[in-house]
């Protein structure tokens, strides 16, 4: 029997929902904090829910009061910037608290992602070629770069900002689209090029080992010429245009000597960008087997039934099982 925990699970404010502020299932909710709330539950810990607010005192008075063994940090934001994450579980740090996930160094490196690329690369990770444009700068293309290019917010993730019209094809649509992101999000624009190929997700559980799960894929089916060739956040979130475009998810079908080869880019990737206890790296893998890393997510989803959960149910670990991981994964680094 595991020793049971007193866990204090750390979520974004405004995911509480009022008439349920316990998660106990008392209204139909299938987010990713009503699915690790009630496990954990299942596990036999103490849990106690805290929403994450800008008032710091507050919430390091509730803290050191609750006494943890540790925080499932399951924050994404502060206020709706997403830009916070990092300050999150450095407050976290600071105050000497355990928690899971990755720490205030690796959620910066992936936040940035000029920074992410260009640290990948100087560790001989192919990653797309990109340009970075702030605001208020004339677009201007080096010439090593090759149209089409993907043109994204630079700190945001989750597919926010991303649409069929982020691939563009010519300096005038480039401008458009940054001008878009620049006014919208408020924020630096990477445009970086477009690489063809299939798209993979692939989940990684551990710190000193790692496991990493059958990798997942997206499967753009449609055969019509204006479909989608990206993970919109309209592919990412919305069921129905994906069956009108006849896009799925589902595991990817790869050779043995691929999947070695995929495996071993992922876990550098997770190790130079200091991902703990479990992290999905995003790949497109071209037809000659060339891999490209596009993202690596150090919160990734983990709800039941999500991208994450699926992998590890693939490679035989449960949902309860994959909880309990990442708990004494944690648990392990602070001993």
């Amino acid at each position: 029997m595991s020793k049971k925990l007193n866990v204090t699970v750390l979520v974004d404010e405004n995911t509480i929902p009022g008439e349920d502020p316990e998660f106990t299932g008392a209204v139909e909710t299938a987010s990713t904090e009503f699915h690790v709330i009630q496990t954990l539950r299942e596990l036999g810990h103490e849990v106690s829910i805290l929403g994450f607010v800008d008032d710091i005192g507050n919430m390091v008075g509730t803290l050191t009061k609750r006494k943890p063994d540790i925080v499932f940090n399951l924050t994404e934001h502060l206020g709706g910037d997403r830009r916070q994450d990092k300050n999150i579980a450095a407050l976290l740090e600071m105050v000497g608290i355990a928690f899971t996930g990755t720490g205030p160094v690796g959620l910066m490196l992936c936040r940035d992602k000029r920074v992410c690329k260009q640290l990948l690369s100087l560790h001989k990770i192919h990653v797309p070629g990109f340009v970075w444009l702030p605001p208020g700068r004339t677009v201007r293309i080096p010439k090593t770069l090759h149209y089409p290019l993907v043109v994204k917010p630079a700190l945001e993730d989750s597919s926010e900002g991303i649409s069929n019209a982020s691939l563009v094809s010519d300096e005038a649509a480039l401008a458009e689209r940054a001008q878009f992101v620049h006014e919208r999000w408020d924020q630096p624009v990477i445009a970086e090029e477009y690489i063809e190929g299939r798209e993979l997700y692939v989940s990684i559980l551990g710190n000193k080992r790692l496991t990493v799960f059958p990798a997942r894929e997206c499967f753009f089916e449609s055969d019509a010429k204006d479909g989608p060739l990206l993970l919109t956040y309209r592919v990412k979130w919305n069921e129905e245009y994906r069956e009108k475009w006849n896009i799925k998810f589902g595991f990817a079908e790869l050779e043995t000597s691929v999947t070695d080869h995929i495996e071993r880019i992922c876990k550098k990737v997770y190790r130079v960008l200091q991902l703990h206890d479990y992290g999905r790296i995003d790949l497109r893998l071209t037809a000659d087997n060339k891999i490209f890393i596009l993202e690596a997510n150090p919160n990734p989803d983990i709800a039941y039934g999500e991208e994450v959960a699926e992998a590890a149910q693939q490679a035989g670990i449960t949902y309860r099982n994959l909880i309990d991981r990442i708990l004494r994964l944690a648990l392990a680094r602070y001993k």
